[in-house]
């Protein structure tokens, strides 16, 4: 078990507020950060040896980084980096403020970094307040092109090398506002908050936590994804909830709670994996815990869950698996609210080919 020590970060990185870790081939693990120890905007990456877990520094070079930082996703192949922003740490800590829209607090930003020589070299525009989160390559290590779920803006946006060797970013996917009552605003967003893609690069996943559902889309030709499955786990939207909707583009009526093994589903969907087989989509419920007390406070009363959801890798579909049911309010010392999930060995979101 090892343990990396924050004042290490701090005199040897000048960074804070680590989110990201990938292995490298060089022996090394980077892992990216939202800011700086005070809690300002910076996109930066630290160093680990992966043997002993030391912080040997920065990998980035050079007087100019981003605003701000989030996920990464590197192919050497194509010589590139790609990082995205989420926001100011020290705003995010206290929640969503909607006052905050506007005034540059939140990333708009995909980051492109040169491999080799680790300078940033472009930033993509994806819209103001867009906050663009968990971003993906294909996994196939010779596709030049990937995704990327930019939550507050609820959009998808695929990102591809140009003909010219710089890299660009098109919207793909729109989730629709709706309108809404007795809800934080007169129009609630789905606040996609991850997305993943399968192994073979046929289906893109993704969450939309405010809204409740998740989607899978069938990527084929990734220029126009194809809805092929949703379920609504959870979300603000349910009925019998305090939100009434008003006007929904996509929706006649508002769906039903989600309810496994007697338990009603706090939260609503967020961290992704799927098996490696493509079969099992696997869904926590928590984001952040300043974010989870404000949208569903119940999830701190009762803890968070995680959900197993079943593919249809042929046609596509998803449907709940009644059966699989890890209650995090009944942990030892809990409720607990648990987020991220790995397979030992590596998963659909950690590893990249070379």
């Amino acid at each position: 078990f090892q343990v990396v020590n924050p004042e290490d970060v701090f005199w040897k990185c000048g960074l804070g507020y680590p989110h990201t870790s990938h292995c490298l081939g060089s022996g090394e693990v980077m892992i990216s950060t939202l800011g700086d120890p005070a809690g300002n905007g910076k996109g930066g990456f630290i160093l680990l040896d992966a043997e002993t877990f030391e912080v040997k520094g920065t990998w980035e070079k050079g007087d100019e980084v981003p605003p701000m930082g989030y996920d990464f996703w590197y192919q050497p192949r194509h010589n590139v980096l790609l990082s995205t922003e989420w926001g100011v740490p020290k705003a995010l800590g206290y929640g969503f403020d909607p006052n905050d829209l506007g005034k540059g607090r939140y990333g708009r930003r995909l980051n492109v970094w040169d491999w080799s020589s680790h300078r940033y070299i472009q930033a993509i525009d994806v819209g103001e307040d867009s906050a663009p989160l968990e971003i993906r390559f294909l996994h196939d290590p010779a596709a030049a092109q990937g995704f990327v779920g930019c939550t507050i803006s609820s959009a998808i946006h695929r990102f591809y090398k140009t003909e010219h060797g710089d890299w660009a970013a098109e919207k793909v996917i729109q989730v629709p506002s709706k309108k809404v009552e007795g809800w934080l605003l007169p129009e609630m967003p789905g606040f996609i908050t991850d997305i993943l893609i399968s192994l073979d690069d046929r289906f893109l996943y993704f969450s939309n936590w405010i809204h409740g559902d998740v989607r899978q889309y069938d990527i084929s030709d990734p220029r126009n994804p194809r809805l092929v499955g949703q379920v609504f786990l959870g979300g603000s939207i349910s009925k019998g909830g305090a939100v009434t909707v008003l006007e929904d583009r996509e929706l006649r009526d508002q769906p039903e709670p989600c309810v496994i093994q007697g338990k009603k589903i706090p939260g609503g969907p967020q961290m992704l994996q799927l098996s490696l087989d493509g079969r099992r989509l696997y869904v926590s419920t928590s984001l952040f815990s300043a974010w989870d007390r404000q949208f569903y406070p119940e999830m701190l009363r009762d803890g968070s869950v995680m959900l197993q959801l079943d593919v249809d890798t042929e046609k596509g579909g998803l449907a709940v698996n009644p059966e699989f049911l890890v209650d995090f309010g009944k942990e030892p010392g809990g409720p607990c609210l648990a987020h991220e999930m790995r397979y030992p060995g590596g998963d659909c979101t950690s590893d990249i080919w070379l």
